[in-house]
Protein backbone atom coordinates (compact mmCIF):
# COMPACT_ATOMS: atom_id res chain seq x y z
CA UNK A 1 0.00 0.00 0.00
CA UNK A 2 1.65 3.74 -0.72
CA UNK A 3 2.56 5.16 2.43
CA UNK A 4 3.73 8.71 0.73
CA UNK A 5 0.58 11.03 1.11
CA UNK A 6 -2.54 11.99 1.37
CA UNK A 7 -4.97 14.99 1.07
CA UNK A 8 -7.19 16.44 3.30
CA UNK A 9 -9.23 19.58 4.75
CA UNK A 10 -8.63 21.19 7.98
CA UNK A 11 -11.95 21.12 10.07
CA UNK A 12 -10.50 22.83 13.35
CA UNK A 13 -8.21 22.41 16.16
CA UNK A 14 -9.45 21.23 19.55
CA UNK A 15 -7.68 19.06 22.41
CA UNK A 16 -7.54 15.74 23.20
CA UNK A 17 -5.70 13.79 26.51
CA UNK A 18 -2.83 11.49 26.21
CA UNK A 19 -2.68 7.84 28.34
CA UNK A 20 -0.98 9.59 30.96
CA UNK A 21 -3.68 12.33 31.60
CA UNK A 22 -1.75 15.40 29.86
CA UNK A 23 -3.65 17.61 27.79
CA UNK A 24 -2.42 17.36 24.15
CA UNK A 25 -3.98 20.30 21.44
CA UNK A 26 -4.83 18.62 18.18
CA UNK A 27 -5.99 19.59 14.61
CA UNK A 28 -8.85 17.54 13.07
CA UNK A 29 -8.20 16.47 9.71
CA UNK A 30 -10.54 14.97 7.30
CA UNK A 31 -8.14 13.04 5.36
CA UNK A 32 -9.01 11.33 2.12
CA UNK A 33 -10.74 8.91 0.86
CA UNK A 34 -8.81 10.05 -2.68
CA UNK A 35 -9.14 8.23 -5.46
CA UNK A 36 -6.09 8.01 -7.79
CA UNK A 37 -6.66 9.64 -11.15
CA UNK A 38 -3.42 8.69 -12.90
CA UNK A 39 -0.23 6.65 -12.25
CA UNK A 40 2.93 8.29 -13.67
CA UNK A 41 5.83 5.90 -14.33
CA UNK A 42 9.79 6.39 -14.98
CA UNK A 43 9.31 5.28 -18.45
CA UNK A 44 6.62 7.06 -19.51
CA UNK A 45 7.04 10.46 -17.23
CA UNK A 46 10.52 10.31 -16.31
CA UNK A 47 9.43 9.74 -12.80
CA UNK A 48 7.18 7.47 -9.93
CA UNK A 49 4.05 9.45 -9.01
CA UNK A 50 0.40 8.90 -7.87
CA UNK A 51 -1.91 11.92 -8.41
CA UNK A 52 -4.71 11.67 -5.95
CA UNK A 53 -8.36 13.26 -6.25
CA UNK A 54 -9.79 14.90 -3.23
CA UNK A 55 -13.74 16.34 -2.41
CA UNK A 56 -16.12 15.15 -4.86
CA UNK A 57 -17.63 17.75 -7.45
CA UNK A 58 -20.71 18.13 -9.50
CA UNK A 59 -20.04 17.59 -13.54
CA UNK A 60 -21.37 20.83 -14.72
CA UNK A 61 -18.69 22.40 -12.47
CA UNK A 62 -15.78 20.43 -13.69
CA UNK A 63 -13.94 21.56 -17.21
CA UNK A 64 -14.33 19.28 -19.97
CA UNK A 65 -10.40 18.75 -20.07
CA UNK A 66 -11.43 17.34 -16.61
CA UNK A 67 -14.19 15.78 -17.53
CA UNK A 68 -12.25 13.61 -20.02
CA UNK A 69 -9.46 12.95 -17.68
CA UNK A 70 -11.78 11.50 -14.97
CA UNK A 71 -13.70 9.68 -17.40
CA UNK A 72 -10.32 7.92 -18.32
CA UNK A 73 -9.59 6.71 -15.06
CA UNK A 74 -13.46 6.13 -14.62
CA UNK A 75 -13.52 7.86 -11.14
CA UNK A 76 -16.50 10.29 -10.43
CA UNK A 77 -14.61 13.98 -10.72
CA UNK A 78 -13.02 15.48 -7.70
CA UNK A 79 -12.49 19.00 -7.17
CA UNK A 80 -8.89 19.31 -6.06
CA UNK A 81 -6.07 17.24 -7.73
CA UNK A 82 -2.48 16.72 -6.37
CA UNK A 83 0.69 14.95 -7.45
CA UNK A 84 2.43 12.50 -4.91
CA UNK A 85 5.84 11.23 -5.99
CA UNK A 86 6.61 7.75 -4.44
CA UNK A 87 8.88 5.09 -5.68
CA UNK A 88 5.72 2.23 -4.63
CA UNK A 89 3.29 3.20 -7.15
CA UNK A 90 3.23 -0.03 -8.38
CA UNK A 91 1.26 -1.02 -5.34
CA UNK A 92 -2.05 0.95 -6.45
CA UNK A 93 -3.92 0.79 -9.64
CA UNK A 94 -6.07 3.89 -11.23
CA UNK A 95 -9.41 4.01 -9.84
CA UNK A 96 -7.91 2.46 -6.32
CA UNK A 97 -9.00 4.55 -3.06
CA UNK A 98 -6.46 5.71 -0.85
CA UNK A 99 -8.11 6.41 2.97
CA UNK A 100 -6.81 7.42 6.45
CA UNK A 101 -5.18 4.08 7.11
CA UNK A 102 -2.32 4.64 5.36
CA UNK A 103 -1.02 6.62 8.54
CA UNK A 104 -0.83 4.74 12.49
CA UNK A 105 -0.76 6.41 15.47
CA UNK A 106 2.49 7.25 16.45
CA UNK A 107 3.85 8.21 13.23
CA UNK A 108 5.22 11.95 11.89
CA UNK A 109 4.01 13.79 9.01
CA UNK A 110 4.76 16.51 6.89
CA UNK A 111 2.08 18.71 6.28
CA UNK A 112 1.44 21.83 3.60
CA UNK A 113 -1.43 24.21 2.99
CA UNK A 114 -2.07 27.93 2.63
CA UNK A 115 -1.59 30.00 5.25
CA UNK A 116 -4.43 32.85 6.21
CA UNK A 117 -4.26 35.80 3.91
CA UNK A 118 -4.11 39.08 5.84
CA UNK A 119 -3.93 41.38 3.39
CA UNK A 120 -1.52 44.52 3.45
CA UNK A 121 0.34 44.97 6.61
CA UNK A 122 2.32 47.31 8.18
CA UNK A 123 5.97 46.79 9.37
CA UNK A 124 5.02 46.40 13.43
CA UNK A 125 2.52 43.28 12.20
CA UNK A 126 4.14 41.78 9.20
CA UNK A 127 8.05 41.80 10.59
CA UNK A 128 7.84 42.62 14.05
CA UNK A 129 8.81 46.09 14.46
CA UNK A 130 8.62 47.73 17.48
CA UNK A 131 7.91 50.79 16.65
CA UNK A 132 8.86 54.27 18.25
CA UNK A 133 8.39 56.34 21.20
CA UNK A 134 4.10 56.86 22.32
CA UNK A 135 5.11 59.32 24.49
CA UNK A 136 3.06 62.81 24.01
CA UNK A 137 4.48 64.83 21.45
CA UNK A 138 6.14 61.74 18.98
CA UNK A 139 5.54 61.59 15.38
CA UNK A 140 6.77 58.36 15.19
CA UNK A 141 4.66 55.72 16.11
CA UNK A 142 4.24 52.70 13.55
CA UNK A 143 6.13 54.25 10.41
CA UNK A 144 9.51 52.55 9.06
CA UNK A 145 11.90 55.49 10.45
CA UNK A 146 15.48 55.54 8.32
CA UNK A 147 15.96 52.35 6.17
CA UNK A 148 18.52 53.49 3.97
CA UNK A 149 22.11 55.34 4.22
CA UNK A 150 22.47 58.76 3.12
CA UNK A 151 25.72 59.13 0.97
CA UNK A 152 26.78 55.12 0.76
CA UNK A 153 25.08 52.98 -1.07
CA UNK A 154 22.29 56.23 -1.21
CA UNK A 155 19.73 53.83 -1.90
CA UNK A 156 17.43 50.89 0.34
CA UNK A 157 19.04 47.63 -0.17
CA UNK A 158 17.17 45.03 -1.60
CA UNK A 159 15.38 42.26 0.35
CA UNK A 160 14.62 44.98 3.10
CA UNK A 161 11.29 44.24 4.94
CA UNK A 162 9.13 47.26 4.40
CA UNK A 163 4.98 46.81 4.56
CA UNK A 164 3.22 44.74 2.13
CA UNK A 165 0.86 41.81 1.52
CA UNK A 166 1.05 39.28 4.28
CA UNK A 167 -0.40 35.67 4.49
CA UNK A 168 -1.69 33.60 1.56
CA UNK A 169 1.53 31.59 1.29
CA UNK A 170 2.08 28.14 1.33
CA UNK A 171 3.46 27.14 4.37
CA UNK A 172 4.30 23.36 5.47
CA UNK A 173 4.83 22.08 8.89
CA UNK A 174 7.38 19.42 9.71
CA UNK A 175 6.81 15.99 11.37
CA UNK A 176 3.48 16.65 13.49
CA UNK A 177 2.89 13.83 15.41
CA UNK A 178 -0.04 12.06 14.55
CA UNK A 179 -2.02 11.80 17.96
CA UNK A 180 -4.88 9.27 16.77
CA UNK A 181 -6.29 8.15 13.87
CA UNK A 182 -10.28 7.38 13.04
CA UNK A 183 -10.65 5.39 10.08
CA UNK A 184 -14.55 5.20 10.28
CA UNK A 185 -14.75 9.13 10.23
CA UNK A 186 -11.89 9.55 7.44
CA UNK A 187 -10.22 11.50 10.54
CA UNK A 188 -6.79 12.20 11.15
CA UNK A 189 -5.73 14.27 14.96
CA UNK A 190 -2.07 15.72 14.71
CA UNK A 191 -0.33 17.31 17.58
CA UNK A 192 -0.32 20.72 17.17
CA UNK A 193 -1.06 23.66 14.70
CA UNK A 194 -1.47 23.45 10.90
CA UNK A 195 -0.92 26.13 8.59
CA UNK A 196 -4.74 27.71 6.75
CA UNK A 197 -8.42 28.62 8.16
CA UNK A 198 -10.67 25.80 8.85
CA UNK A 199 -12.11 24.04 5.37
CA UNK A 200 -8.45 24.69 3.68
CA UNK A 201 -7.36 22.00 1.61
CA UNK A 202 -3.58 20.21 2.98
CA UNK A 203 -1.18 17.59 1.51
CA UNK A 204 0.00 15.15 3.85
CA UNK A 205 2.99 13.43 3.62
CA UNK A 206 4.90 10.63 5.58
CA UNK A 207 8.05 12.56 7.33
CA UNK A 208 11.41 11.60 6.67
CA UNK A 209 12.43 11.64 9.95
CA UNK A 210 11.42 12.26 13.56
CA UNK A 211 11.11 15.66 15.48
CA UNK A 212 14.10 16.41 17.50
CA UNK A 213 13.84 16.18 21.85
Amino acid sequence: MMKQGLLGKKLGMTQAFAPNGDMVPVTVVEAGPCPVVQKKTVERDGYHALQLGFLSQKSRRTTKPRLGHFAKATVEPTRYLREFRTEEASDLEVGQMVNVEIFAQGDHVDVAGTSKGKGFQGGMKRHGWRGGPASHGSTFRRAPGSIGASASPSRVLKGHPLPGHMGDQRKTVRCLKVFDVIPTRNLLLLEGAVPGAAGGLLEIRKSGGQKPS
